[in-house]
């Protein structure tokens, strides 16, 4: 049974990139800042996977002790990772000159580092086995500045560089690199937007995107996502 690595799984695009593999029949381990939450989606996925190794940790992953905690009980849990998927991210909206200090490397840490902390904490496995997926969930904010991106956007660019950096270094391993740049997408947090949820995609289409990207053959990589609403950006 193949294993994968996912983290912000409790909802939106993380829930359903994690429930996408369960139903293909792998194990997953997940992580997110809540336990009720984490609880609630072990409680569901226990009882609509039952045959499935479902491990769960609560970690703040902007705690760099916190990401190195998550990836050390994966490698307990795990002998081999065929998927990752560096998915936890915060957003605030601000302006460069105005925003709160400490914002930019507070975003750094939860949108960037742990991307890199974890990868690199898990690297060796996939080095090993010579193939694995890592999957990086940047934006349509990591191709061009808009109106109040502020940090966020810069974290965003920086994501990109690192999976382009990260893509070009891991070819000779085997290991596959795919930047996903999703618009906007249905989640709790755009429940308060006053806009009406079918002016979004769906999390679950950027699942099955990843899902398709992952089941090409082992001589093919989709390098870059990029997926945005019928109607454009919000």
């Amino acid at each position: 049974m193949p294993n994968a690595v996912i983290t912000g799984a409790t909802h939106g695009i993380g829930k359903a990139t994690a429930e996408r593999f369960l139903r293909a029949g792998f194990s997953v381990a997940v992580c997110a800042r809540s336990k009720p939450d984490l609880d609630a989606v072990s409680t569901q996925w226990k009882e609509q996977f039952p045959d499935a190794k479902i491990e769960t940790v609560v970690a703040d992953l902007g705690n760099g002790a916190e990401v190195k905690h998550f990836a050390e009980h994966v490698l307990s849990a795990f002998d081999d990772v065929a998927v990752l998927v560096n998915n936890a991210g915060l957003f605030f909206p601000g302006k460069l000159a105005a925003e709160p200090e400490g914002q930019l490397e507070y975003l750094m840490q939860v949108n960037v580092y742990s991307a890199y902390q974890l990868t690199r904490a898990l690297l060796p496995v996939m080095k090993k086995k010579r193939s694995g997926h890592i999957f990086n969930l940047c934006s349509v904010a990591s191709l061009t500045a808009y109106e109040n991106g502020g940090a966020y956007s810069i974290t965003k660019y920086a994501l990109q560089g690192f999976s382009e950096n990260l893509r070009m270094e891991l070819m000779e391993d085997r290991i596959k690199v795919t930047a996903v740049m999703p618009g906007a997408t249905w989640s709790r947090s755009w429940a308060k937007s006053g806009l009406p949820e079918e002016r979004f995609m769906k999390p679950e289409d950027v699942a099955e995107m990843i899902f398709s990207a992952y089941n090409l053959s082992p001589q093919a990589n989709v390098e870059t996502i990029v997926m945005r609403p019928l109607q454009g950006d919000i």
